[in-house]
């Protein structure tokens, strides 16, 4: 304890003794310090962290200042390094603010870098350097250029909104595609600053959404999105542009684009999901009716044609599942599953299943949109049901969407199989996984009947499991295929009733004490033997089983009350001193509804049709049945409930919209016809002179044409000989000597 407590007081006279005296004597007192101190070893790497950090932000800082460029871009390099590593370097602002006019280009890329970061945190400081940067928009070099207007819509302040809205104008006219590309982020930037400038902001996308370059297109999207996602008529005239451009843009903004188009096309094109005719036809028909009505109602029956924009949407966007990035992928399956036709579907699902060799993170997610996927379509995904296999090393959270999965893709064909396989993930150590594999099993059990006995046969001997977890769910389980079946099982109910002594888990003894309770007509010497035993370990037990035992009580009572009377006014007056609220509510209940008095009310004769009614069978259905209102790949579908920002897909048009608003007016032919338009008009103004003077002329012109070509040839063999500069020259001389020669004679 002395040697901890010691530590603290030296290293802190150190460091009083290294700001007093700098140079030599803090080292001086750093090997004072080691030497002083018990502990040395632990006390000097303690002290030597802090004092190394000190130090090296000092020495920065006499970097920054020093007139040596090698010397400045060394420290950026360290600062920004530091940035990356997640250390904080805020407090060199000042001293790297002053290098922000610097005529080096890698030190000025680097101070943007850094002030990109900070300049949020340090408005006041960064706010003295704006002029510099309105100099840098102009700058030759188009990364000076993007990286100031990075930096200037990074200030958050709005003072500047005109300066940040001008230099978004300018930049979104500018020749480079990467400035225009920052243009577009900044966009976003000041509209979340200011939303007032929205419709100032909605011209200048407009502009960029008409930009040809690929760089420019996934960043104007992502600002369309942010700002002004309901303006589809923005889209018309570059749908079939951004379809085209889709391959070739970066990833992030395929995701983005691929995302806007699935929302344009779900307002825009008729659905393909139809069935032939089914979308045209009339509902009803007049029984008298016309030449021209029949005429009308065979237009009408046309079978359905997909729009060719929505045909070029989903032929472009195929190549990209075979993506690298996950994330893209993703995009393009649930394009596919909310646009294409039904019989088209199918080839998403190979791409999805190659994403389960990734991380389990991107694992997760995608099994998440294939368990819900799956409960619609399970032909999709049944080719590849050993995919879902579960591995030794899978999470747990992996393992429970695999079984969900397989669980979903069962039917009569593989159902023998994915029990074969259940039976091995049973005996599985994590507990959570076995509880959720013998809900499966349940499930199995109730969605296909033909193995519904074998399902409970194997819960049965599941019940006498070592693990507490097992048996517990298994009684559950069984408790609810109970309820779903017609037939009498009062076998599997006295041979649970006789597991009561040895369950200890309260979800499991409160299953069993209902199961009695409700069956308690076909096990009429068991049940109040049970009732008895509980009533002795009544005050031990937990609330839920406490509940039950009450109910239990309730139901002798009215069914065989001879024997269980004495037991059941026991257990109520035990419940009725319960801590226990909820318990001692119940009991008073419970007593006046089956022991009628004067205080009773009319109730009390419907006793037996209250508690002994038939209950309706639970139904065992996929958790992912929920998620089928959250568009696939959303936040909000992995969350299961509405995240901020969600925007649902709209339904298919009745009518689709007319599709001519998405043509553009060519501009090529446009241009050929100018141009031949100026060669006409070339062609007219030569005719100035006469026809003959014109075949004089056209006569001297050929006489040049050769002569000219005749002084090319015997120039040509001289310049083998000479300079190329100066045959080049003779040349020229040449000619004219002889053009004026000509002109004389």
């Amino acid at each position: 304890m002395s040697g901890l407590s010691g530590a603290p007081s030296t290293s802190s006279t150190s460091l009083t003794y290294n700001h007093n005296h700098s140079g030599g004597g803090g080292a001086e007192s750093h090997e004072g310090a080691q030497e002083a101190t018990p502990g040395g070893n632990s006390t000097s790497s303690v002290f030597g962290l802090f004092s190394t950090d000190l130090k090296k932000n000092d020495d920065l800082k006499q970097m920054l200042e020093s007139n040596k460029d090698s010397s400045k871009l060394e420290a950026m390099k360290r600062i920004v390094g530091m940035i990356s590593d997640g250390k904080n370097a805020s407090e060199l602002f000042p001293a790297v603010v002053k290098n922000v006019a610097s005529k080096n280009l890698e030190i000025k890329k680097l101070v943007y870098v850094y002030l990109v970061r900070y300049a949020e945190e340090q408005q006041d400081l960064a706010l003295l350097s704006i002029a510099t940067f309105q100099r840098a928009l102009k700058d030759p070099n188009q990364l000076i250029r993007a990286s100031a207007l990075r930096v200037l819509s990074s200030i958050r302040v709005p003072i500047i909104v005109p300066i940040m809205m001008l230099a978004i104008k300018e930049a979104s006219a500018d020749l480079s595609p990467y400035v225009r590309k920052t243009a577009a982020h900044a966009i976003q930037k000041l509209y979340s600053l200011d939303p007032e400038q929205k419709d100032m902001l909605i011209e200048v996308i407009e502009k960029l959404l008409k930009d040809k370059s690929t760089l420019v297109a996934g960043s104007v999207v992502m600002a369309f999105e942010e700002v002004c996602p309901d303006r589809i008529d923005l889209i018309h005239k570059n749908y079939r542009k951004l379809c085209n451009l889709l391959v070739d843009v970066e990833e992030w903004g395929q995701i983005v684009i691929i995302h806007m188009l699935t929302r344009y096309a779900r307002t825009q094109f008729a659905s393909p999901w139809l069935e032939e005719g089914e979308s045209w036809e009339m509902t009803t028909k007049s029984f008298y009716e016309s030449d021209e009505e029949k005429d009308v109602d065979a237009n009408q029956k046309r079978p359905y044609v997909m729009d060719p924009d929505h045909r070029l949407l989903l032929r472009n966007t195929k190549p990209l599942l075979q993506s690298r990035n996950a994330a893209v992928v993703m995009a393009v399956a649930q394009l596919y599953w909310y646009l294409a036709p039904k019989s088209e579907t199918s080839t998403v699902a190979k791409s999805l299943i190659r994403l389960l060799r990734s991380h389990r993170e991107v694992q997760y997610i995608v099994l998440q949109n294939i368990a819900t996927i799956s409960i619609q379509r399970k032909g999709l995904f049944e080719p590849y049901l050993k995919s879902f296999y579960i591995r030794s090393t899978d999470p747990t959270m992996i393992k429970t969407l695999k079984l969900e999965i397989m669980t979903n893709l069962a039917n009569e064909a593989n159902v023998s199989t994915l029990l074969r396989e259940f039976q091995t993930y049973v005996k599985s150590q994590d507990k959570q996984f076995a509880a959720a594999t013998i809900q499966a099993i349940g499930r199995c059990a109730t969605n296909i009947s033909a193995v519904t006995d074998t399902c409970l046969n194997g819960l049965m001997c599941l019940l006498s499991n070592s693990d507490d977890v097992v048996v517990a769910e298994s009684v559950v389980v069984i408790k609810k295929l109970l309820q779903t079946q017609s037939s009498h099982h009062s076998d599997i109910i006295k041979h649970m009733a006789k597991l009561l002594d040895k369950i200890t888990v309260p979800m499991a003894r409160a299953s069993i004490l209902w199961l009695i309770g409700e069956y308690c007509e076909r096990v009429p010497k068991i049940a109040p033997d049970v009732l008895r035993k509980t009533a002795k370990s009544f005050t031990n037990e937990d609330d839920l089983v406490k509940l039950q035992i009450i109910n239990l009580a309730v139901k002798l009572f009215l069914t065989n009350s001879k024997q269980t009377k004495l037991l059941t006014q026991y257990i109520l007056n035990l419940g009725k001193y319960d801590q226990n609220y909820d318990i001692r509510d119940r009991t008073r209940f419970v007593k006046q509804l089956i022991v009628p008095n004067e205080k009773s009310g009319a109730l009390s004769k419907y006793a037996k049709k209250i508690f002994l009614a038939q209950k309706p069978a639970p139904v065992l259905e996929s958790s992912f049945k929920d998620r089928e209102q959250f568009q696939l790949g959303t936040l909000s579908h992995t969350l299961n409930t509405k995240a901020t920002g969600y925007m649902e897909l709209s339904d298919w048009p009745g009518v689709a919209p007319d599709p001519s608003v998405r043509n553009v007016e060519p501009s090529e032919p446009v241009k050929k016809i100018t141009m031949l338009e100026m060669a006409n008009t070339e062609k007219s103004s030569d005719k100035f002179y006469s026809d003959s003077e014109e075949k004089e002329k056209g006569s001297d012109e050929s006489s040049e044409t050769e002569s000219e070509s005749e002084e090319d040839s015997d120039n040509e063999k001289e310049s083998s000989s000479e300079h190329s500069d100066a045959s080049s020259s003779a040349e020229s001389e040449s000619e004219s000597d002889e053009g004026s020669s000509k002109k004389k004679k």
